[in-house]
């Protein structure tokens, strides 16, 4: 019997930031997945890992990414990389989250930025902040210096919710960070899409979704 689902937030309640880094690689003329390569590149120490966790500012985020990108290719600026994370709200992935939170404990464990890193777009912050309240217990890596995959923060949300690992759902668009919850025992879903994502999720709850 699952008791709890909890979610990754860009890229699963959101769209995800890897459209808008193609589209910007294309129009700058650079090689194809260089922002992707660099992120991926020593995941678990890069400069993109030490700014979600907050132990660089956005300077040294900035020359950092373009000396890692640089070292792959191709120079690409960690300023002009952040406005890219921010994409649209997925209306369906939101209404699955309002109902799995009708009848299960929710949880949210996000890799984010230090506050204001992104800067403002307009009434983007009241309309996350409208969907974060919508779990009953959030974990920001900035917040809290540590990341996903870190298997630490996957026990802090399963200790904060009061549930067996064995009876929550986790849902992430990227493998990497799936693992450790698998390892935990946690049923798994890895988003692709927001269609294939909430059947999944509908069948592993058994609750109607849509």
């Amino acid at each position: 019997m699952i008791e709890a689902v909890i979610w990754d937030f860009g890229g699963v309640l959101t769209s995800s930031p890897f459209e808008a880094f193609a589209r910007f690689e294309a129009e700058r003329g650079l090689p194809a997945d260089i922002i992707r390569r660099t992120n991926a590149a020593n995941h678990l120490e890069n400069a993109w890992a030490r700014f979600e966790r907050g132990e660089v500012d956005i300077e040294t985020f900035d020359e950092l990414f373009a000396t890692e990108s640089l070292a792959l290719g191709a120079e690409v600026r960690g300023r002009d990389v952040l406005p890219l994370l921010a994409g649209d709200l997925r209306p369906e992935m939101v209404e699955a989250l309002r109902r799995t939170g009708s009848r299960l404990k929710t949880g949210c464990i996000t890799n984010n930025l230090p506050a204001n890193a992104i800067g403002s777009a307009g009434g983007r912050t009241l309309y996350i902040a409208e969907v974060m309240a919508l779990f009953d217990h959030v974990i920001e890596s900035a917040k809290i210096g540590l990341r996903k995959p870190d298997p630490r923060i996957y026990r802090m949300m399963v200790e904060a919710l009061g549930v067996d690992a064995r009876r929550c759902v986790y849902l992430d668009d990227l493998g990497v960070n799936l693992k450790p919850a698998r390892e935990m025992g946690m049923t798994t879903i890895k988003v692709v899409s927001a269609s294939q994502a909430i059947a999944e999720l509908e069948v592993a709850t058994g609750l109607s979704l849509r």
